[in-house]
């Protein structure tokens, strides 16, 4: 991943269509690389979880070019290359396992869930951690300390009509289920990078089949 750093570094420093273009071989070239590590990590999630069918690559990754129709940031290109993988791919509605390497300006995500869970999916998840009796916090005990919970988006009040005297009262007032640990480029350049990649995705499986089953609900009486 270290000439895709450099690469994405130089990107953000001219972002800008005239230099894309003059480097576009260059980029080519690492998208292809990028690919083809993805299928790897495809297969290698697929081998802790079943639910992850026969995805491609295409399935899980993104274009290059930014939407700039309704954005005040007029760069036409984005400084990251990512990756998400999950049950029938990343238009599917379900929760999953992401990751993108970016320019410095940018940093590099490994994450587990969703930036945008509908709704009717988080009531649905407040019910079962209510219901559980301590169960997700006892699942989140097992997931890899680096990922941790997102609260970026959290409420500040726990909605109705959820308690708020018990200790599960911080995940209800999620608006998003994400678990995210945010690594250094050394991470991403490591020659142990699969290995160590699979090994985080892991450890959220309990997490992505929590999450999942709420989505799963919501499809099935929708």
């Amino acid at each position: 991943m270290k000439e895709t750093i450099a690469f994405l570094n130089e990107l953000a420093a001219h972002n800008e269509r005239e230099w894309f273009m003059a480097h576009k071989a260059e980029y080519q070239a690492i998208a292809a690389r990028f690919s083809d590590f993805v299928a790897e990590i495809i297969e290698g999630i697929r081998s802790f979880d079943d639910t992850i069918g026969p995805l491609t690559p295409r399935d899980c990754t993104y274009r290059i070019y930014r939407d700039i129709r309704f954005s005040r940031d007029k760069s036409p290109y984005k400084t990251h290359m990512g990756a998400f993988i999950n049950r029938g791919g990343k238009k599917s509605g379900y929760i999953g396992y992401y990751f993108h390497v970016g320019s410095a300006e940018e940093g590099n995500i490994v994450a587990a869930g969703d930036m945008c869970v509908p709704t009717e999916v988080l009531k649905i998840v407040r019910e079962d951690i209510e219901l559980g009796g301590g169960d997700f916090r006892a699942m989140l005990s097992k997931v890899d300390p680096r990922m941790e919970i997102d609260e970026s988006t959290a409420l500040k009040r726990v909605p109705a009509p959820f308690p708020a005297d018990t200790p599960d009262a911080p995940y209800y007032k999620l608006r998003n289920y994400c678990l995210c640990y945010f690594p250094e480029d050394s991470f991403f350049t490591s020659k142990h990078l699969k290995d160590e990649l699979l090994s985080l995705f892991r450890s959220t499986k309990p997490f992505i089949d929590y999450i999942n089953r709420a989505v799963e609900y919501m499809k099935e009486n929708r």
